[in-house]
């Protein structure tokens, strides 16, 4: 019988260059102290347009969090982390060199202080002190956004395997999400399509591939952010053909008056349900006035 372990994780996004003493100024509830976690995922926009300084605020915040793990990827607004976006933007007076520079303090050693690990796009693996053992896809990619970094088109897939794409889409895939039960943990900077990525105007841009692909995945836990409207998570049962049986949601907008006076304690069962949560904390007005999200998940030990 295999032993599980209940491990918590801290689920945040979009902080765009978010500094503790922020919240208070609107309210808001992610501020400090906040309790001990195993993990923190952090699903993007990590500033408001990159820069080496904004990074080295972004790991102060992040060093502040007491936290064994602390996962990071990339979002739209990090222009510089994108080098294929970045080189194609440079104006005469840009450092040509800040690329690199601003991905040298996500990996070297101001990021090894904080304890935050820089994810690229793929599979990462992780054991932890308490025996857990997950595998995590990460991707900071999501569909064009009015000229940000990160981008792929609508008629692209970046994330399903050949056979899982459907006529008239152009498949760009290099490291596909793997079927169930190659993941437990999804992270993407962008939303699925039509869950949690509507926006104030009453759309849903969310991404059809990845509603695809995270029908295949089915992990216990998909997280994400970029639509800043669309915060919220739901719960999703899956049907034995892979499509989604149902959506319940958990929380909608909005946040708790206390914001670590409850965590999610879930225990799901994997492959028949994912708990996606979109977890930006600035709203549309980039204001800190949502809560991040604390979830425990019963995961296995990897002896």
């Amino acid at each position: 019988m295999t032993t599980t372990v209940s491990t918590k994780f801290l689920i945040i996004s979009d902080t765009h260059s978010f500094e503790f003493g922020d919240a208070e100024k609107v309210n808001g509830p992610f501020r400090l102290p906040i309790p001990k976690v195993d993990v923190v995922l952090h699903c993007g926009d990590l500033t408001s347009v990159g820069g080496p300084s904004a990074y080295k605020g972004v790991l102060k915040m992040l060093g502040a969090i007491d936290a064994e793990l602390k996962l990071v990827i990339a979002g739209n607004h990090d222009l510089d982390l994108d080098r294929k976006y970045f080189d194609s933007h440079l104006d005469e007076d840009d450092d040509p060199e800040q690329h690199n520079k601003s991905v040298e303090i996500m990996t070297g050693a101001l990021a090894k202080e904080a304890g935050v690990t820089y994810l690229v796009e793929g599979l990462s693996t992780f054991t932890l002190k308490n025996g857990v053992k997950f595998t995590i896809y990460a991707s900071p990619y999501q569909p064009e956004f009015y000229d940000w970094a990160f981008p792929y088109e609508r008629n692209e897939d970046r994330f399903n395997p050949p056979q899982n794409i459907v006529p008239g889409v152009k498949c760009i895939t290099e490291n596909p999400i793997p079927d169930f039960p190659g993941i437990d943990i999804l992270m993407t900077h962008g939303p699925p399509e039509n869950i949690l990525d509507e926006t104030n105007k009453g759309t849903h841009v969310g991404c059809e591939a990845l509603m695809t692909a995270v029908s295949r995945a089915r992990p216990l836990l998909y997280c994400f952010g970029h639509i800043h409207e669309g915060y919220g998570a739901a719960t999703i049962a899956w049907n034995e053909d892979k499509t989604k049986m149902g959506a319940e949601a958990i929380r909608s907008q909005g946040h708790l008056s206390n914001a670590y006076s409850e965590s999610l304690n879930w225990s799901p069962k994997f492959g028949k349900e994912t708990l996606m949560v979109n977890a930006a904390i600035k709203d549309v007005r980039y204001k800190p006035t949502n809560a991040p999200w604390i979830v425990q998940l019963d995961l296995p030990r990897g002896d």
